[in-house]
């Protein structure tokens, strides 16, 4: 692959850009036999993407032939491209990761689903159309664990409501939690397998109390650590991809 073509598709700008960063020396490749790093100017140069780290205009990156990103969403953020009264998630992340090419009309990388602007936590995003329908279908069952504080005390008779399942005013079959433990007087850890809309506040207004904090802390087997701070992304390891799976 040409170095231009590697760099436009890891969202570098139009071919013509990507060429002028080369020919500019502000992309460096990795020796791994000099152990250093060199400058590279010639925007045509083959490489091979696979593995390969590079710098542009000093910032280190690594090729992705799709991204597959974990963001820890802070809460006063939008899910939107377009958000009305608060930040928007993709402001988080760096201009390469918005404006990689996509075959789609949007391009960049996509929200698998959305949290409201007041919840915090795990949020994934990939230009992977497969992956963000399999994360995102209801008929996939993929868990979600949320960490959820109520107003008022969380009973035994709530929690075992939210696993027998409760019917909401738009669907008369009933949704129930996959899982409900009390954490606390006033928390519990919820699990879910389908994704309404608002449906933790709407579960638990239907069982007579109140979500006051809603934290997203785990999707199938990958748990969000606190490693990852507020407002910070990086990329999913192929052991954390596997952890993702049905």
């Amino acid at each position: 692959m040409q170095l231009q073509d590697m760099l436009y598709s890891q969202g570098f700008g139009v071919r013509r850009v990507c060429s002028g960063l080369v020919q500019q020396g502000w992309v460096q490749l990795w020796d791994a036999q000099a152990n250093e790093w060199v400058a590279e100017t010639d925007s045509t140069a083959d490489v091979d993407p696979e593995g390969l780290r590079f710098k542009v205009q000093g910032v280190e990156w690594e090729y992705h032939a799709l991204g597959y990103v974990l963001l820890n969403k802070p809460a006063g953020t939008e899910c939107s491209q377009k958000p009305s009264a608060h930040p928007s998630i993709y402001s988080l992340l760096p201009v390469p990761l918005r404006t990689r090419p996509n075959k789609n009309a949007i391009q960049g990388l996509q929200a698998v689903g959305r949290l409201d602007q007041d919840t915090t936590g795990m949020l994934l995003l990939s230009d992977d159309g497969q992956f963000i329908h399999r994360m995102s279908s209801p008929k996939k069952h993929v868990p979600k664990r949320y960490q959820v504080t109520a107003k008022h005390a969380v009973t035994e008779q709530q929690i075992e409501r939210l696993l027998a399942g409760v019917v909401l005013d738009d669907d008369p079959k009933p949704v129930k939690a996959a899982a409900c433990v009390k954490t606390g007087d006033n928390t519990l850890d919820l699990t879910l397998t389908e994704g309404k809309y608002h449906q933790v506040k709407r579960m638990l207004a239907a069982v007579g109390n109140r979500v006051e904090g809603l934290h997203r802390a785990q999707i199938g087997g990958l748990v969000l650590t606190d490693e990852l701070k507020p407002g910070e992304w990086r990329w999913l390891t192929a052991d954390e991809m596997a952890l993702l799976k049905p």
